[in-house]
């Protein structure tokens, strides 16, 4: 029983919940109709070896946040926040991971690893002093899930449409600002959880969502109708897919908004079963609209 529990506290300290977001790194195989097994199970490969680099900026960000963590109400539960794991064992677990990852990624693709290498260094930038500047913190996330889509790019070497490159930082943009959202509601509460968020209001960070998700959308169907995209997909029907984009959106505001639950995005997708169906229904309208 021991044992279990000691192996649940450390699995959580990996946040492996999160890696979710490296779902993204196939994105690239999904919109260029790369659906080979040799395809997929290199972009698996790459989706391990980015998990495992996400898994190491994770432990270094609890390292370095564990004093403000103890002050949130539900960041206080984290191993290292908590005392379960000690900071020389978090430290061992985070730098054994990252040599991990880099040993894997070059094994992969040399271009992989360089992806993950700015991948880190911009996350321990942003963990070191970085995510304290308003703006910037919520940008340095946004870019975070651009290098997962042009990793999966490099890995099965096809290139991303700009437009999706700029429909992922707009939506994780929009993300970002969400959570934002959620930690000035807390400050209200029991004062600022984190320095950058003297920087941002429930004004600026509202208005920032609708902006944000009005131009993602604006993006996604400039994409869906762009010549290249619509003979790639032998359709010019792609533009109905953006029916579920919308919904999907709406759907994330009024989870913001009205249930007041954006703290963790990652969360939010693996709870939400009407954002579940969403997602799984503009997956499958890909394939419908080919046939129509």
């Amino acid at each position: 029983m021991q044992i279990s529990a000691r192996l649940r506290t450390y699995l959580k300290l990996l946040r492996m919940d999160h890696y979710i977001k490296n779902f993204f790194i196939f994105a690239p195989a999904f919109f260029a109709l790369r659906f080979g097994l040799t395809t997929w199970l290199l972009e698996c490969e790459g989706f391990i070896a980015f998990s495992l680099c996400a898994s190491s900026i994770y432990i270094l960000n609890d390292i370095f946040d564990r004093e403000q963590d103890r002050n949130h109400p539900v960041k206080k539960f984290r191993p290292i926040a908590s005392g379960e794991v000690k900071i020389g064992t978090a430290y061992a677990i985070a730098i054994f991971l990252f040599i991990l990852s880099v040993f894997a990624s070059w094994i992969i693709a040399a271009k992989l690893l360089i992806v993950i290498l700015i991948y880190f260094l911009i996350n321990v930038f942003y963990s070191f002093g970085l995510k304290h500047i308003p703006l910037l913190d919520v940008v340095i996330i946004a870019i975070g899930f651009v290098l997962r889509v042009l990793a999966g790019s490099l890995i099965i070497n096809v290139r991303s449409s700009m437009w999706i490159i700029l429909v992922t930082f707009l939506l994780a943009l929009f993300l970002a600002i969400a959570k934002r959202r959620d930690d000035i509601l807390i400050s209200t509460e029991r004062g600022a959880v984190r320095k950058s968020i003297d920087g941002y209001n429930l004004e600026m960070v509202q208005s920032g969502m609708v902006i944000m998700a009005s131009v993602s959308v604006v993006a996604y169907i400039m994409y869906t109708v762009s010549p290249d995209v619509m003979a790639r997909f032998g359709t010019d029907k792609l533009y109905l897919t953006s029916f579920m984009v919308i919904v999907g959106i709406l759907r994330y505001l009024q989870i913001t908004f009205v249930k007041e639950q954006s703290g963790n995005p990652t969360q939010v997708v693996l709870r939400d079963k009407f954002l579940q169906a969403v997602i799984i229904t503009w997956l499958l309208s890909f394939w419908f609209v080919r046939y129509l």
